[in-house]
C-alpha cells in the first residue's frame, strides 16, 4: 500500500467516534458535520483497507473482526496527535514546562509533595505529571513524548540516560491484628504459606518480587487480589486477613504509625533502586535541572 492510498487522520477519527458515541448520528454531532460525511468518511476508510469494518445488526451497527483491529489502530494514531500537539505547544510556550512521567507508586507517595514544593520553589515553571507502568514510561521517553521520568526499574535505551535517585526495599507488611501481627521474622519456606494482596504483574514492584521469589526457588504465591493502587492494598491490610508486599517508602509511615506490621524475612531481602531517566534532547532543559536538584535534597528519610 502506498502512502497515498493510506487513511486520512479525519476518518480514522471518524471510525472512533461511531464507535465511542454510539451511533451515526452521535459522531456527527461530536464531530459538527451531517451524518451523510460521517457515512462517507467510513466507507472511504473501508475502501483503504478493502475490508468491511462495520456492520448493522439488529438496528445498531457493529465492528468486524477487521474494523476492532482497525479501531484500536485509531484511537492509538489519535492519541499520539494529542500528544504531538501538546508537544508543539509546549515548544511554543518556551522552556518552561517539563513533561514528567512517574509510576504509580511514586505518583501516590512521593510526587504529591514534590510538586508543591517544587511550585513554591519555582513558580515560573510548570510541571505536567503522568502516572504509568514503568515500561511505558520508558517507552514515552524514548518516543519524546516525556522529558523526565522517576521509575522503578532502570530504562534500556541508548538515547535515555538514567541516574540513581533512592535506594528502597519491598518489605512484607501484614495488619497487627493479622495472625503474623506478632512475629519479628519469618522463615523463607513459609513465604508460599500465607495469603496475599498484590499489585498487578505488570506493575514495577510485582515484576521485581516476581523475578526476586522465582530466583529462590518460589514460582507462585497464593494471590487472593491483584490491585492496582498501592493505597488500596494498605487499606485492604487493615482488615486483618492478608498480607503483601510493598515499597517501604509507600508504607513507611503506616509502620512507624503502627497500623502495619513489619514482618523480616530470614536470610532475604529485596532491595532495588528507583531512577531518573530522561532524554539526550533534553540534558541542558532548566526545568528538568531544577527539578532534579530539588528531589535530591529532599530524599525521604528513614
Amino acid at each position: 500500500m502506498e502512502y497515498k492510498d493510506l487513511p486520512d487522520l479525519k476518518a480514522l477519527a471518524t471510525l472512533r467516534e461511531i464507535v465511542e458515541r454510539g451511533g451515526v448520528a452521535e459522531a456527527g454531532r461530536a464531530l459538527n458535520v451531517g451524518q451523510p460525511a460521517v457515512t462517507k468518511r467510513l466507507r472511504a476508510l473501508e475502501r483503504s483497507f478493502g475490508l468491511e469494518l462495520m456492520v448493522r445488526e439488529a438496528g445498531r451497527l457493529r465492528l468486524t473482526t477487521a474494523g476492532e483491529r482497525v479501531y484500536r489502530f485509531a484511537r492509538l494514531v489519535m492519541d499520539h496527535q494529542l500528544e504531538l500537539v501538546g508537544d508543539l505547544n509546549q515548544l511554543k510556550a518556551g522552556r518552561d514546562r517539563l513533561r514528567l512521567a512517574v509510576t504509580q507508586s511514586i505518583g501516590e507517595h512521593l510526587l504529591p509533595e514534590l510538586l508543591l514544593a517544587f511550585s513554591d520553589a519555582f513558580p515560573d515553571y510548570r510541571i505536567d505529571s503522568r502516572v504509568g507502568y514503568s515500561r511505558s514510561i520508558h517507552t514515552r521517553l524514548a518516543t519524546g513524548l516525556a522529558d523526565l521520568a522517576l521509575t522503578e526499574i532502570q530504562p534500556d535505551h541508548p538515547d535515555v540516560l538514567v541516574q540513581k535517585w533512592l535506594d528502597d526495599e519491598l518489605v512484607l507488611v501484614c495488619s497487627p491484628g493479622h495472625a503474623l501481627g506478632a512475629r519479628e521474622l519469618l522463615a523463607v519456606a513459609e513465604i508460599p504459606k500465607l495469603t496475599y494482596v498484590l499489585r498487578e504483574r505488570e506493575s514495577s514492584m510485582r515484576i521485581t518480587l516476581d523475578r526476586t521469589l522465582d530466583d529462590i526457588g518460589i514460582s507462585e504465591l497464593p494471590v487472593a487480589m491483584e490491585v492496582g493502587s498501592t493505597d488500596t492494598i494498605v487499606e485492604m491490610l487493615e482488615r486483618g486477613r492478608h498480607v503483601s508486599f510493598l515499597p517501604r517508602f509507600a508504607v513507611r509511615g503506616a509502620i512507624d504509625a503502627g497500623e502495619l506490621h513489619l514482618i523480616r524475612i530470614e536470610g532475604l531481602r529485596i532491595m532495588r533502586t528507583l531512577w531518573i531517566a530522561r532524554t539526550r534532547a533534553n540534558l541542558d532543559n532548566p526545568v528538568a535541572e531544577a527539578f532534579i536538584r530539588l528531589i535530591r535534597e529532599r530524599l525521604p528519610t528513614g
